[in-house]
């Protein structure tokens, strides 16, 4: 297969009309990799939690790119033209919105906070408004009242989910593509890589902030994330 495109965390690759391959790496990175690590297996990890979210998401009739397994590390999914920005539900403060405004990590939220961040390595993916997204035509507004309206349905799948494993989910990361028909589609994972997961009780970090605030194995928080999914 001839390789089309590698991102810090996944390869792409040519496969049939309509279809790629991504195969997910064990690498792990934070502030926009400018902090690198890896663990053996956690590219198997993470296709196993993103396949096992699809198919819930599949339940609730919410379209998604995943067709099928082909390996413990990649999985065949729709060719689709990718939006040029990522999309943050938050529940609860923490992160960059802490940072940003000064509020204690933990906060929940009154409703929760759709956030657009344009996908531009060279840039750390800055934050965006929706008028700027509107103003500078990046998205249209049918494109921005989509995605809100995705990553609202897929949040609010993703919370009850999570609860029910005693996991609260903080906030989580999305990103959408359309394809030839205009069909709007969840792409990409969703895994302890693009969600901030906390027990229920503890407040223990169950995802990437373990790897980015070395608050100890990375490994062992992933490992729990998968023994609550049964995975």
């Amino acid at each position: 297969m001839k390789l089309i495109y590698e991102g810090k965390a996944k390869k792409i690759y040519d496969f049939e009309p309509g279809l790629v391959v991504m195969e997910f790496k064990d690498s792990l990175t934070a502030f926009n990799a400018q902090k690198k690590g890896s663990f053996q297996g956690k590219g198997a990890l993470n296709l196993k939690f993103s396949n096992q979210i699809f198919s819930l998401l599949s339940q609730k009739n919410i379209p998604h790119h995943f067709v099928r397994s082909l390996n413990e590390s990649q999985i065949v999914v729709k060719k689709l033209k990718m939006l040029p920005v990522e999309v943050v539900v938050r529940n609860f403060v923490a992160g960059s919105l802490a940072a940003r405004l000064g509020i204690p990590e933990g906060q929940k939220v009154k409703n929760p906070i759709v956030e657009f961040y344009l996908k531009n390595d060279a840039l750390s993916d800055p934050l965006l408004t929706e008028n700027q997204i509107l103003a500078l035509d990046i998205l249209s507004l049918e494109q921005l009242n989509k995605c809100t309206e995705m990553a609202l349905k897929i949040n609010q799948v993703l919370v009850s989910y999570f609860l029910s494993l005693g996991v609260k989910l903080i906030d989580f990361k999305v990103e959408l593509g359309m394809d030839e028909s205009g069909q709007y589609y969840l792409a990409d994972e969703i895994s302890p890589d693009s969600c901030r997961l906390w027990d229920q009780t503890t407040h223990a970090k169950l995802d990437k902030d373990v790897f980015r605030r070395d608050l100890g194995s990375v490994e062992q928080a992933y490992l729990e994330i998968a023994k609550r999914m049964g995975l």
